[in-house]
C-alpha cells in the first residue's frame, strides 16, 4: 500500500516526512469536517443536548490545542506504518480479503480500547492526573474537545498506533480505517448531543454512545473505556444510570418520529 511512497521518497526520513505530512493533513479534514457537520446537526434538535448547563471553554482554544495534539497523532501512527513498511515488524501484513478486514478491524478496536481503557485508568490517579487534567478542564464537552489536552495526555492513548504494528500483521488500509473511525467516534462522543442511543448501546450489548463519554466528564470516575462498554462493566466502572438514560433518548427518538407520522 505504501509502495508508491517508497518509490517517490525512498525508505529514508524523507518517506517518513512525507507519511507524517499525508496523515496529518488527513487528520485535520476530518477534525473540521466531523467538527463543523456534528455542529450543524445539533443545532437541528437542541433537544437531544445531554447537559443542560453550557460548555464553559471557548472552542478555538480546544481547535488550536486539537491541531498540536493531532501532530502527535500522526506521528504516532507514521512510526507504525513506517515500521511495517521497512520490514521492522516481528510479522509481514496480511493481505486484504473478504476476512481479514473484519478481522483485523474488530482486534484492532478491541485491542485500543483495552489500551485506553487502562491508560485512562492510570492518567486518573494521583500520580498522573496533572497531565488529563486539562482535558477534564471541559465538563460539558463540545464536538472539538476530543483532541484538546496535553500531548502526555495524546501519548497515553495513542502511542497504541506507534507500537501495535509491531507485533500484530495488520493490513495498513484496516490500521489506518481504525484510527478514521477512531477520530471520528471520538469526535461525536465528545459533541454534547445524543443522536444514537439505541438497544446495541445499552446492556447486554458492548457499544457505546455519546451519552458514554458525555457521562464520564461530569462525573470523572465513570465510563473510561472507548469503544465498548465490557471493561466499564467488569471492572464496576460504568455510570449507573447509563442504561436507563440510552433506554430515555430511544423512547425521545420514538415520540418525535410518532409526531413526525401525524
Amino acid at each position: 500500500m505504501l509502495d508508491w511512497l517508497s518509490h517517490y521518497t525512498g525508505t529514508g526520513i524523507w518517506a517518513f516526512a512525507a507519511l507524517f505530512c499525508m496523515l496529518y493533513a488527513v487528520s485535520i479534514t476530518v477534525l473540521f469536517a466531523t467538527g463543523l457537520t456534528m455542529t450543524a446537526l445539533n443545532k437541528r434538535h437542541p433537544d437531544r443536548k445531554i447537559q443542560k448547563r453550557a460548555p464553559t471553554h471557548d472552542a478555538l482554544r480546544d481547535i488550536k490545542s486539537s491541531m498540536v495534539q493531532l501532530s502527535i497523532t500522526s506521528t504516532c501512527l507514521a512510526i507504525g506504518l513506517y515500521a511495517q513498511m521497512r520490514g521492522w515488524t516481528l510479522f509481514d501484513p496480511f493481505g486484504l480479503s473478504w476476512w481479514s478486514v473484519p478481522v483485523f478491524f474488530v482486534l484492532s478496536l478491541v485491542l485500543h480500547d483495552t489500551w485506553f481503557y487502562w491508560g485512562h485508568r492510570i492518567l486518573h490517579t494521583k500520580m498522573f492526573y496533572r497531565f488529563h487534567k486539562p482535558h477534564h478542564m471541559t465538563i460539558t464537552p463540545t464536538v472539538w474537545s476530543n483532541d484538546a489536552g496535553s500531548s502526555v495526555d495524546t501519548l497515553f492513548a495513542h502511542s497504541y498506533y506507534a507500537l501495535v504494528l509491531f507485533v500484530v500483521p495488520m493490513p495498513p488500509l484496516v490500521f489506518l480505517g481504525h484510527r478514521l473511525f477512531d477520530q471520528v467516534s471520538a469526535a461525536i462522543g465528545h459533541c454534547g448531543y445524543e443522536h444514537f442511543a439505541a438497544p446495541s448501546a445499552r446492556k447486554p450489548w458492548p457499544l457505546l454512545c455519546t451519552l458514554y463519554h458525555d457521562q464520564h466528564h461530569q462525573y470523572f470516575v465513570y465510563n473510561y473505556a472507548n469503544y465498548f462498554s465490557f471493561w466499564d462493566r467488569l471492572c464496576g466502572t460504568i455510570h449507573p444510570t447509563y442504561d436507563g438514560k440510552v433506554e430515555g433518548f430511544e423512547q425521545l427518538y420514538a415520540g418525535q418520529k410518532q409526531d413526525a407520522a401525524e
